[in-house]
Formats: C-alpha cells, sequence, structure tokens
C-alpha cells in the first residue's frame, strides 16, 4: 500500500503514466483496424460481439503478459542463429505476425478488386468469415501486437501498476472506437483499401524489427496520418462533386 500511495505522490510516475497511456494508444491503433476490417466481414449480427471479444482478448493477453514480466524480458534474448543474425523468440513472433498481416492485406486486396458476377457479391455479401475464423485470426494478431506492447511497456518504466492502468485504459480506448471506426470503414469502401494498406506497411514494419531493423514508429504513424487526411479531402472533394450534380440535375429537371 505505501508502494502505491508513494507513486501516486511521485510527478514523475504520473509523467510516465501519461506517457505510456499515449503510446499504448497509438500502438493499439494498428490492432483496432485490423479487428475492424476483419468484423466487418462477418453477418451484421455478430460483428459488434466479435469486436468486443476480440479487445477483452487483448486485454486479457496483456494483463496475462504483465504477470510475466521477467519471462517477458527473456524473449528479447537470442535462442538461435541464423548466418550470424541472433533471433529472440520476440523477433520470431514479430516476423510471423509481420508475415501473417502482409499475407490477410494482400488476400482482402485482392478478394475487393476481383470481378464477380451478382450472384457472388451477394454470396460474399452475406457470409464470408464464420466466427470462430475471426476470433482465430484476432487472438493471434492480438498476441503479436501484446507482446510488442508489452515490451515497450518494460522499457519504459519498472513500475508495474503503471503499466497495468496504461494497458486498462489503452483497452478502453480502443472499445469505445471500435464501433464509430468500424463503422466508418464499412461505409467508405475507399477507406476499406487504405486500412488495408496501413496493415501492410505495418506487417513490413514488424518484418523489419523481427529481423533487428529498427523502423521509427513516428515516421509510420506520420505516414499513416498524412495519407488519412488525403484520403479525407478526396472524400470531402467527391462529396461535392455529387452535390453539384445532383443541383444541375435538380435544375435541369424545372
Amino acid at each position: 500500500m505505501e508502494y502505491l500511495l508513494e507513486l501516486a505522490a511521485s510527478p514523475t510516475a504520473w509523467i510516465a503514466l501519461a506517457t505510456l497511456v499515449v503510446m499504448e494508444i497509438v500502438l493499439g491503433i494498428d490492432n483496432l483496424i485490423f479487428i475492424s476490417i476483419l468484423t466487418n466481414k462477418l453477418p451484421v449480427h455478430q460483428r459488434t460481439k466479435a469486436r468486443r471479444t476480440g479487445i477483452s482478448m487483448a486485454l486479457v493477453l496483456r494483463l496475462g503478459l504483465l504477470s510475466t514480466v521477467a519471462w517477458i524480458v527473456q524473449l528479447t534474448e537470442p535462442v538461435i542463429d541464423v548466418f550470424g543474425q541472433g533471433f529472440s523468440w520476440k523477433d520470431m513472433i514479430l516476423i510471423a505476425g509481420g508475415l501473417f498481416l502482409v499475407w490477410k492485406a494482400t488476400t482482402e486486396i485482392h478478394h475487393s478488386m476481383a470481378v464477380k458476377t451478382e450472384q457472388e457479391a451477394a454470396l460474399s455479401n452475406t457470409v464470408v468469415l464464420g466466427m470462430a475464423a475471426a476470433i482465430g485470426q484476432i487472438l493471434m494478431l492480438d498476441l503479436v501486437f501484446s507482446i510488442d506492447s508489452i515490451v515497450t511497456a518494460v522499457g519504459m518504466t519498472e513500475h508495474l501498476p503503471i503499466m497495468v492502468i496504461a494497458v486498462i485504459a489503452a483497452v478502453i480506448v480502443m472499445l469505445v472506437a471500435s464501433e464509430p471506426l468500424a463503422k466508418f470503414i464499412n461505409d467508405n469502401p475507399t477507406v476499406v483499401m487504405l486500412a488495408l494498406g496501413f496493415l501492410i506497411m505495418i506487417g513490413m514494419t514488424l518484418i523489419a524489427e523481427g529481423f533487428g531493423t529498427q523502423v521509427p514508429k513516428g515516421y509510420v504513424y506520420t505516414a499513416m496520418a498524412f495519407s488519412a487526411l488525403i484520403e479525407v479531402l478526396n472524400m470531402l472533394a467527391r462529396r461535392a462533386r455529387q452535390r453539384k450534380l445532383e443541383a444541375t440535375a435538380l435544375e435541369q429537371k424545372r
């Protein structure tokens, strides 16, 4: 109890908590985009449940990993050597997760661009993915992102209560943001392609980090923010053109 009171009275602890909460939320964006795209392929009545289940599992995984901080630290120690390059369990998990993300995003892009008959399109819009398959894929990526998140937390502070609060706060933000984000992605087909592009970039970043190349996260998220801004401008331009066409058509009828 005294330990918690000392932390609560420490300005340094509050600064560390605020910084870590922001970091955890930013790291959670990747996970949230994947969950939103994947659950939008489920029947409508299953989407909310799948999103909440996926995000809840992320919380359970992260809190579970926090209870084994000593083991998490050991994950960064090299366990195999390939052509002079040492790989830790964390490296191999990041590489596997990155490859899965690249494969999944590429498959979804191919699926989106494939020319379908009306019957095939109707069928694909009804049941594209089963609940169990969606949860399984979400769980796999939850594990990858959770390990990356916890390793980041361990590197930023040594106080377990701060890590726990930051993780819980980030997951609460993910829960709140999941519905609006999923709806926005579902209502704007061009955003789906942009989000899939983000997933490919994130997957390549994970693979690079697994091979020992540290990619500054600031560059990645700045690129994502800039691309999102351009897409917003495109959406506004399309809506303006549509309103102009509608106004012209209405005037011609008169």
